[in-house]
């Protein structure tokens, strides 16, 4: 499947400077060009046309060689489960396309993946060091009560008669976890409560702690494995991300709060 036609670009006709035409007619009202910034505004769609047009300027010189471009169709079709043209035809009539506007798209992707690497690329192993520890990952096994005279015996039972971990989360513990027999994981540290994730983080393999307060809950915990994180390719590409996300939800904001009128302000 060939796209050769260039990006459709909407227009707004004018028959003169002061009779500006509607763009858009739904049912029986006209929308006029002078209304869609404050329709924007009100149906809270402003930050996404923003974030688009802040996109549209950070990758105006970046530039993709005719055999990339064919590639991102290619990856973008397949990205959007459009390979047949039923399914391209179904997929642009979704969303208001032509087949005029499928390369813009499909290279507009690439070329924002191509500015997230030309500006943050050599970001990302440091911005890995200082994520790390949340990063990482962990197996542990948990019981939860809310009896700290339960959380005692069955601390002492596990560690000092040998009962089997599982066992006794199956039957006691009173959150979720007890379906998987105390099991849980691995999930990165971020993810437990910030108690419990420091807990985790200081732990040997096999170590059982005793009964700790985290929230409302006593809880005895063991860590079963531990998953140190590693710099591989969908872990670069997410730091990638992060780092982009963040510049672009600043530099949405900012541009919010400069076209703010006075009286928004106040």
């Amino acid at each position: 499947m060939v796209y050769s036609a260039p990006f459709a670009a909407i227009a707004v006709n004018s028959s003169s400077a002061q009779n500006v035409s509607s763009v858009l007619h739904i049912g029986g009202q006209a929308v006029e060009a002078s209304d869609l910034v404050p329709l924007l505004r009100a149906y809270g769609m402003l930050p996404a046309l923003i974030k688009e047009l802040v996109l549209d300027q950070a990758i105006a010189t970046v530039t993709l060689t005719p055999e990339a471009a064919a590639a991102a169709v290619e990856q973008f079709l397949q990205a959007n489960q459009a390979t047949t043209p039923e399914q391209c035809q179904g997929f642009l009539a979704q969303r208001g396309l032509t087949q005029a506007d499928l390369p813009h798209l499909a290279e507009r992707a690439q070329k924002i993946q191509q500015y997230k690497l030309d500006t943050w690329g050599n970001q990302v192993e440091s911005h890995f060091l200082e994520r790390k520890a949340n990063l990482d990952r962990v197996l542990y096994s948990l019981i939860r009560t809310k009896e700290v005279g339960l959380a005692q015996e069955l601390y002492f039972r596990i560690q000092d008669d040998g009962q089997p971990f599982a066992d006794l989360a199956r039957q006691y513990s009173e959150g979720q976890e007890a379906q998987t027999g105390g099991l849980i994981g691995p999930v990165e540290l971020s993810v437990p409560h910030p108690a419990l994730a420091r807990i985790l983080s200081i732990s040997q393999p096999g170590q059982l702690w005793p009964p700790t307060r985290v929230g409302e809950w006593f809880v005895v915990v063991q860590l079963e494995k531990f998953f140190p994180a590693r710099l591989d390719d969908p872990t670069r590409q997410r730091l990638l991300d992060e780092l982009f996300n963040t510049w672009l939800i600043e530099r949405v904001q900012s541009v919010l709060q400069d076209n703010l009128t006075p009286s928004e302000e106040s």
